[in-house]
């Protein structure tokens, strides 16, 4: 647990949990592996990177609340709330544990909303509103993308001056519009420094590499699911138009 927000969420989750009784009682939350059809449907485009087995959605279930997180490491967990709590939290497995055990207690307290992903082609209409978004709160600002999702990367690129890196090795050096993706280590700090705005992945996250973000002066807007808690906890400004 390196970033500063594990403390802030970890807190923030223990109150809430503590203060409905959640966290003594025997509340089992479920987490497992979703296979692309169930997270994402049938989209007319198959390069998301859930269809290609790259990442995959981590469910955590309490109640009738499902909460999802994006992962590179998914696997299995059956516990406690209080077990969750428990995890250090120090590798993308644990740490997806805990984000959608998050977005689950958060949903099912009513405090936030759009914990599940999308579906077909709501991807695409999201991308499309996403634009608009940026369009109006910021004019014709310089994007930079941290996290290749195609069809937000697609409609950036074609109405702003725009570039984007990705952790997939596969997607470096990939032509979207104008801009070609680049190495997340290598350009990310380049990147903030040129842009006006910062359109990030929620998963950034899960995978530990969101401090940087936040930390940097640049304005930030997280985009998905798994950002669904800790956006609401740290007071971020998160985009996710078409989750349920």
């Amino acid at each position: 647990m390196t970033s500063r927000y594990w403390t802030d969420l970890k807190n923030y989750l223990e109150a809430e949990a503590d203060g409905r009784g959640w966290l003594k009682e025997r509340i089992v939350v479920t987490a497992r592996a979703l296979s692309g059809l169930e997270a994402i449907g049938r989209p007319s485009h198959d390069d998301y990177p859930l269809l290609k087995g790259k990442e995959s959605i981590v469910e955590a279930v309490l109640k009738d609340a499902r909460g999802h997180a994006f992962t590179d490491t998914p696997g299995h967990f059956r516990g406690t709330i209080e077990d969750v709590l428990a995890l250090p939290l120090s590798d993308n497995y644990e740490r997806a544990i805990f984000i959608a055990t998050l977005n689950a207690v958060l949903r099912k307290a009513g405090l936030i909303e759009g914990t599940v992903h999308c579906k077909d082609d709501a991807p695409v209409e999201c991308a499309r509103e996403l634009a608009a978004y940026v369009a109006r709160e910021f004019g014709s600002p310089k994007v930079f993308q941290v996290g290749y999702q195609p069809r937000m990367a697609e409609e950036l690129s074609q109405r702003f001056d725009f570039r984007i890196t990705d952790m997939d090795a596969d997607n470096i050096g990939k032509q979207v519009g104008k801009a070609r993706i680049e190495p997340d280590s290598a350009a990310t700090a380049p990147n903030i420094a040129w842009c006006d705005v910062i359109i990030a992945t929620g998963t950034t996250f899960a995978n530990d590499t969101a401090q940087k973000l936040v930390d940097c002066g640049v304005p930030v807007i997280f985009y998905g699911v798994t950002c669904a808690g800790a956006a609401h906890v740290l007071g971020l400004t998160r985009f996710c138009t078409k989750a349920t």
